[in-house]
Formats: C-alpha cells, structure tokens, sequence
C-alpha cells in the first residue's frame, strides 16, 4: 500500500512504520519482546508497506520519542507533573495529545506515591501498621526498596510481614483503594479496575535477595518453623544458577571445587554464554577443554537432569555462603570485616 495519511493510520499500521523507521537490527530486538500473534500481525502489516516518505519517518520517530519522554515524566511525577513539561515544551495542544494516548492505556501501580518516597521515610509512615497491610505496600514496591523497609522493621514482624507476602494472592481493587484512602487520602486516577496481582513466592524472593544476610537468616529461620515446604520453595528460587556470575573469581573458584565434573558439564549445558565463559575462566584450561568435550559428546539431555545438576551447583553455593567461605552480592550491602 502505499504511505496514508496521518489520520487514516492505524494503532498497527503506525507501529510497522516505526518498526521499518528502526531499522532490521532494532525492529529484532524489539521483536523478542512480542507475542506470537503480535509478531505476525506486525509483520503483515510491513509487508504491505510499500514506501515512507522521510517527513513521515521524522514524524513517527518524533511521536514514539514523546511518548516515550512523556512516560518516563509520569513515572516521575504523576499526569499533572508531565502535562506540565510537555506543555512548556511542545504546547498545549500536542501535550494533551500526548497525555490522552499514554493514560488511555497507561495503568499507574497502586501505592505509586510510595514508591517516590524515600525508604526511612516510608518505614516511619508504615511501621505501625499492621503486618499484613505492610505486606500489601511492600510488595508493590521495588525489591531493593522494600528490602530496606524490611530489614528495618523489628525481626518479630520482619517474618510475619514476609509469610504473608509469601502467601499473598490477587487483592480486590476496593481493598487497595481503602488501604490508600487511609494512608494519603486520596487515590491515582489510574489504578486498574481488575484484580491486582501482587504478592507471592517470587515478591518475597527478590525482596530477601535484597536485604542483607542476617535480616535474610532471621526471616528464613523463623519461616522455617512456621512453613517448611514454603521455606524450601523460597530457597530454591533466592539464588539461580546463572547467578553464579555476580560472584567474584575466588569464590567461583571455591565452589567449583566442590563440583562433580560432570555435573559441572550437565549444567553448563543448559546455560547462556554467559555463563559459560565465566565458569570457564575460573577453571585450568585442561579442565575446561575437558569440560567442553564432555558437553560436545553428551548427545541431548533431559531438561530435568539439567535443572537437578544446576541445582546441586546452587546449593552449595548456598552451603558455602552459610558457612562463610564465599560472599553472594546483596542489594542491602553485606559489611566485611577485615
């Protein structure tokens, strides 16, 4: 077809010209991130593209750049702070344009303003709450957030706050909006209508990988006489096998001593690059030429066997740290004591 008129395209249309404005090399990045159906849909619609004038080019690039300009500002500051800006700089009229698109899709997380807030002053605002609305705030919030938050609240409620994460399910919007309500008095305008899904296993996983060691070992151990299969169910996902790279050398080192050979060979052959290049790097390259000929002549393997092996790598990294001998990262800041 050939290129219509600004007020004729389409939602569809208009993304396959952007796609085409990107280029190959970015229209396949960006294709990683879409549905199947979405893929096919776009890709109808490039092909019947036949040609886009550069003044259409400008044009379409210009409008995702202030879409996009125009979200980051609302993550900020909220619509009234990016109507603002986006008035000063494009006037009025392609403001509100603009702001009409994004907050006719755009759904603003609930506890949004406490996600602006500082940490210290987020604890002193929630603290005497009860457990299971702390909760509630925590797991909206980012990992590395509400893992300050967490780690300072008195160890007695720090388990009880994350077991009820743990076991948190979907939240009816009217107790998100009452729990709001009582805590700034007022709502966004944007928040969703269905049942938000918030809480969790994994909520509470990225929260404790955020928090240092002795808040993580108090909540786990009081966990642990509460909840046995969650508990083990929280250990297995708080460190993945391809999180071996955030360990500096000597302790790749030390845990690869600890390794069946061939479990090493198992894992690594479900594993990234990555991966590879970093475990094989903390290795004799006798060991790794090695490593590597056992994985070219190991033929297929069950994915099963695969997970098993990574696992048996993941525990004893976890055995190793509680032992002392190796660091894991933490967003909280573990303090080392020369």
């Amino acid at each position: 077809m050939s290129t219509l008129a600004k007020s004729t395209l389409s939602g569809k249309q208009k993304s396959a010209m952007l796609l085409i404005a990107l280029g190959p090399s970015t229209a396949a990045q960006i294709y990683k991130h879409l549905k199947e159906e979405e893929i096919e849909q776009l890709t109808l619609e490039i092909a019947n593209i036949r040609n886009i004038s550069p003044e259409e080019k400008d044009k379409i690039l210009d409008d995702f750049y202030n879409m996009c300009i125009a979200q980051e500002y609302i993550i900020e500051g909220g619509i009234d702070y990016a109507k603002e800006i986006l008035e000063k700089a494009l006037g009025s009229q392609q403001a509100l344009e603009i702001i009409n698109k994004l907050t006719s899709t755009l759904k603003v997380r609930p506890f949004d303003f406490v996600r602006r807030a500082d940490p210290s002053q987020i604890l002193s605002f929630i603290q005497n709450e009860h457990p299971q609305t702390i909760a509630m705030i925590l797991s909206y919030l980012k990992p590395q957030q509400a893992g300050v938050i967490l780690s300072s609240l008195p160890e007695d409620i720090q388990s009880d706050v994350a077991m009820r994460i743990a076991k948190m399910e979907a939240t009816s919007p009217e107790i998100v909006k009452e729990v709001e309500r009582i805590l700034e008095k007022k709502l966004s305008s944007l928040v969703t209508q269905d049942y938000t899904s918030t809480g969790g296993i994994q909520t509470i996983v990225d929260i404790l990988n955020a928090v240092d060691r002795s808040t993580e070992k108090n909540i786990i151990d009081t966990l642990e006489t509460k909840d046995v299969e969650l508990v083990e169910e929280i250990k297995k996902r708080m460190f993945v096998f391809e999180d071996i790279i955030t360990l500096d050398n000597r302790s790749i080192q030390r845990v690869l001593r600890e390794v069946d050979n061939h479990d090493i060979a198992l894992a690594l052959k479900g594993s990234n690059e990555e991966v590879q290049r970093v475990i094989y790097s903390n290795m004799s390259k006798r060991l790794a030429d090695m490593i590597k000929e056992d994985i070219q002549y190991m033929g297929p393997v069950r994915l099963k066997d695969v997970e098993e092996a990574q696992q048996k790598v993941v525990n004893i990294i976890r055995r190793l740290e509680e032992a002392g001998e190796i660091v894991i990262s933490r967003g909280g800041g573990d303090e080392i004591i020369v």
